[in-house]
């Protein structure tokens, strides 16, 4: 009897748990993330603390759109910095080629999943580049490739602090009394997860 392929089934944990993994081997703490979200938003809510930054970041984390990103830009930087690409790919990420934009439109995978105020934030911090793990993960002197990290990193600020943005809104309706539930609540965002977990396991 011919031996059976097993159907490709995807472990939505162990994508979850590389995702962080990945980010924490390449040298990027949700701290320092949270710093950007930090600079993006606190002068429109003077009272955000950092541990609000963390937990919007982990919810922008939680999403698969956002691992599927993170991962396949860190690959490609990897396989880069190993010189295992193609040339003349292999050149254009290396060096991070101004003309190559391929890891923008990545980050704007992650920007779009919490809507147009996301690319205003990304666009934002992009530029600015503020000292900390954007400047770190720019330093070409390094000898790592981040043609895509530092993109990705950008992005889940932006996204971050377009999430808390969105919830800050509902909640000024709410205390107006006006009829309204942020688009991404915890409790929505948790019945989504466990929801996607469910049918992947059925898979």
């Amino acid at each position: 009897m011919a031996d059976v392929k097993i159907p490709y089934s995807l472990n939505s944990k162990a994508v979850a748990q590389a995702t962080r993994a990945w980010l924490h081997t390449r040298g990027v703490k949700i701290e320092e993330i949270a710093e950007l979200v930090m600079l993006l938003q606190q002068k429109y809510y003077p009272s955000l603390t950092m541990e609000e930054c963390i937990h919007n970041i982990e919810r922008v984390l939680s999403k698969r759109e956002i691992q599927n990103a993170v991962l396949t830009g860190i690959q490609l930087d990897l396989l880069a910095e190993e010189g295992k690409l193609l040339s003349p790919l292999q050149e254009m990420i290396e060096n991070d080629e101004s003309l190559y934009g391929v890891d923008e439109i990545l980050a704007f995978s992650i920007v779009n999943v919490y809507g147009s105020i996301g690319f205003t934030n990304y666009g934002y911090i992009d530029k600015l580049k503020p000292p900390g793990v954007l400047q770190r993960l720019n330093d070409k002197s390094s000898g790592k490739v981040h043609t895509f990290l530092d993109d990705i990193v950008g992005a889940i600020a932006a996204a971050a602090s377009s999430r808390i943005a969105h919830r800050k809104q509902a909640e000024r309706e709410k205390e107006l009394g006006l009829p309204h539930e942020p688009e991404d609540s915890e409790e929505t965002s948790e019945h989504l997860d466990a929801e996607q977990q469910r049918q992947n396991s059925e898979a």
